[in-house]
């Protein structure tokens, strides 16, 4: 039994529906910044079948600067975090409006 570029696209499109219904659905930015990721890892996924799928290496290239951008990410995102906390003492989204001030 081989697994195919369907059951790829399948698993990836299902942890891209989790991710996106849990940033839609959640009130902890935490949670919010760990769908995004699976949002990410989700597309990562996509790629990396495709471009074994091609036999190209363009997929894999890609895959490689998008992970490259969400170590940045993971680094900027969770200063921001920490910083709304530290300041309003609360990670829900509902209460953080320090933006606004």
């Amino acid at each position: 039994m081989t697994i195919g570029l369907e059951q790829y696209i399948f698993v990836s499109s299902l942890l891209f529906a989790i991710g996106f219904g849990g940033v839609l659905l959640r009130k902890n930015t935490l949670a919010i910044y760990m769908c995004l990721e699976l949002m990410l890892n989700a597309a990562n996924l996509a790629l990396v079948a495709f471009s074994r799928y091609h036999g190209a290496m363009g997929g894999n290239l890609f895959v490689f600067f998008i992970i490259t951008v969400a170590a940045a990410e993971v680094a900027v995102g969770l200063a921001i975090i920490v910083a709304l906390f530290r300041k309003k003492q609360t990670v829900v989204v509902g209460e953080l409006n320090a933006l606004k001030n």
